[in-house]
């Protein structure tokens, strides 16, 4: 089966019932973590076709010719994208286990709707858990990203 993974097609031998992070991490792209494997943390949120989704309730079978975008095609270390960044600098995280799922989840909305009201984000953040940040911080960086959108 075919994948189309930040824009890189990868061969894949799998049942296509097989979770679709266990296959990302497979293909050593680990910054999809695994957390609950049952929807519940956002810690494997990757977009699909430009929807967030949890990896570790979608069956790779179901992926299709779709584009999947996982945290290591937004940015990194060297060359962040500007989202995370932002975050970054307003100190929006502390341990970062739940960072990538966040951006991901994030990135998806700003997409959709440029500039989103408050109540759009905590929408677009309620799959996400975050034990550390309590939030306040993340939704201030995305005021801050918006701010600074041209």
């Amino acid at each position: 089966m075919m994948l189309t993974i930040n824009g890189e097609a990868h061969e894949i031998s799998v049942a296509p019932f097989t979770p679709l992070v266990e296959v990302l991490r497979a293909l050593d792209l680990k910054g999809t973590k695994l957390g609950c494997a049952s929807g519940e943390c956002g810690a494997c949120t990757v977009i699909v076709d430009n929807t967030a989704v949890c990896a570790c309730l979608l069956p790779v079978g179901r992926v299709g010719e779709r584009n999947v975008e996982t945290i290591e095609g937004v940015g990194n270390a060297e060359s962040p994208h500007r989202l995370q960044r932002t975050l970054h600098q307003m100190g929006a995280f502390q341990c970062g286990f739940c960072t990538p799922g966040v951006v991901m989840s994030l990135l998806a909305l700003l997409r959709r709707t440029p500039r989103p009201s408050d109540e759009q984000v905590r929408v677009a953040l309620q799959g996400n858990v975050c034990r550390c940040s309590g939030y306040k911080k993340l939704r201030e960086a995305v005021v801050r990203y918006i701010e600074e959108t041209p």
